[in-house]
């Protein structure tokens, strides 16, 4: 069964739920990703890497407009071209307008969760452009016409047997379910696209303001390749990313890698300041870098800024019993899943209500702060948006009518006991007078039923037994 990331959410919840391979999938992944994650962290002094990587990420964020100046001053100085981008439309025209003015048809990409939120590829493809993914998890899911499903492994949602099978519908090669032939079966037809590719295109981890420098992490040498074979290179950045110093992305890169893949450092982290200089005999022609908002001043305003310390490492996602259960597509057409995601897709839009599901996928069981690298205290987050949604109205007229009415009634001791009292009575006459759980209730609580039971009230409340045991104790001693 596939998850249709358009459908309302709780279609896509049952959609994942009801299925088997998926559940297999994530279980065989984010337990391995999450066990190595943790040793790697537990290799080295991680509360002081912790500390560190949060004060370089909150310093970042404080200073966001003079560091923002200063990258563009350097990058600038580097011989880049610096583009602007309020919202996503904005990015996607910038990138539209370069490849048109250099007649671009062949567009080999690295790994970017940016490019997904803003839904570059479709835009490049409605130009007539072609857009090939060069890392290999995007490339399958590319192939299978499918977004990503996690932030680090977009295909975490996929067996090895589902791969072999596209792999063979789609590029004809023989059934396998080893690895390695996989990737030298990507590695043959990739090498053909970086060859006749007009434009490379990347995302951005860090950023460095004092050098003028893009940072990418990638394991799999296709960054590097993006980043230096066509005669055109492109970076988007949030402007989240920027980073003070070179020592600052070097202390990130160490903690993203162990956080992410749980690697001590990531097989590659390619620096890419400005065009290829005169006499150089690798390197593009022009590099063009876009900053872009898009909703980011929004979470600053909305008083969300911890939000923005999120270096992309997955970790969050890794330890969620929520994902683990629903997987990435059941966040709905997104870029960004798991407890990270249920925080900024609803904060990056224009209004909070557009994705106000989203905010209560979460158990609150503080497994992701405890991962985070950069210490985000993701069950507050999710709390205060909670409280948004309410603020804004945008729950269901039912739940709100049925939250107020209980707020009222507990606030009401004689109240209280009346429903209590009638609430045991029409719960045991459901049960047929015994005290046993219930299987099914009439509607709209049968909503409740249809995936759990629901238990009879006692017989006698906690403050009837009280008193009873009061009197009791209270009794003379007979002789």
């Amino acid at each position: 069964m596939r998850v249709d990331v358009r459908a309302p959410y709780k279609v896509r919840v049952r959609q994942a739920l009801g299925d088997d391979g998926l559940r297999i999938a994530l279980d065989r992944a984010t337990e391995q990703m999450s066990g190595r994650c943790a040793e790697a962290m537990a290799a080295v002094d991680a509360p002081r890497l912790r500390d560190e990587a949060r004060r370089i990420r909150e310093h970042a964020i404080e200073h966001l407009p003079e560091l923002l100046e200063a990258l563009e001053r350097n990058l600038t100085a580097n011989g880049c071209q610096v583009h602007w981008a309020r919202d996503a439309e904005e990015a996607r025209q910038t990138v539209l307008n370069i490849a048109r003015q250099h007649q671009v048809r062949q567009v080999v990409k690295s790994k970017s969760m940016l490019t997904e939120e803003i839904r570059l590829n479709q835009a490049l493809e409605r130009a007539a452009i072609n857009v090939v993914e060069t890392d290999l998890g995007e490339y399958i899911i590319q192939l299978a016409g499918e977004p990503p499903s996690h932030i680090i492994t977009p295909i975490i949602h996929k067996r090895i047997e589902d791969v072999s099978e596209l792999l063979q519908r789609e590029l004809g090669v023989p059934p396998t379910n080893d690895p390695a032939d996989i990737c030298a079966t990507a590695r043959r037809e990739l090498r053909r696209e970086f060859l006749r590719a007009d434009m490379g295109i990347s995302g951005c981890n860090f950023a460095i303001a004092e050098t003028g420098t893009i940072c990418i992490i990638t394991n799999e040498g296709n960054g590097r390749m993006v980043t230096s074979m066509p005669r055109l290179y492109v970076a988007l950045a949030g402007i989240e990313k920027v980073v003070p110093r070179v020592e600052d992305a070097l202390l990130l890169w160490q903690v993203a890698s162990r956080s992410a893949t749980g690697q001590d450092v990531s097989v590659y982290f390619t620096l890419s300041s400005g065009p290829r200089r005169p006499g150089h005999p690798d390197g593009p022609d022009e590099m063009h870098v876009i900053l872009l908002d898009n909703g980011r001043s929004r979470i600053l305003e909305r008083g969300y800024r911890e939000a923005l310390l999120c270096i992309r490492c997955g970790a969050c996602i890794n330890v969620c019993p929520v994902y683990r259960e629903i997987g990435g597509h059941a966040y709905g057409d997104t870029a960004y899943s798991g407890p990270i995601g249920a925080v900024i897709t609803p904060l990056l839009a224009e209004n909070v209500a557009a994705a106000k599901e989203l905010p209560f996928a979460s158990s609150l069981c503080a497994a992701c702060r405890d991962a985070c690298p950069v210490k985000i205290d993701l069950p507050r987050l999710l709390l205060d948006l909670r409280h948004d949604v309410v603020q804004r109205k945008a729950s269901p007229v039912l739940e709100r009518v049925a939250v107020r009415a209980y707020s009222e009634t507990v606030e009401r001791p004689g109240r209280y006991r009346l429903a209590a009292r009638l609430a045991r009575w029409v719960t045991r006459l459901i049960a047929g007078g015994k005290d046993r759980e219930i299987s099914r209730l009439p509607p709209p609580l049968n909503a409740w039923t249809r995936t759990r039971v629901f238990p009879s009230f006692a017989a006698r409340s906690f403050h009837e037994q009280w008193r009873r045991r009061e009197h009791r104790d209270m009794r003379p001693p007979t002789e």
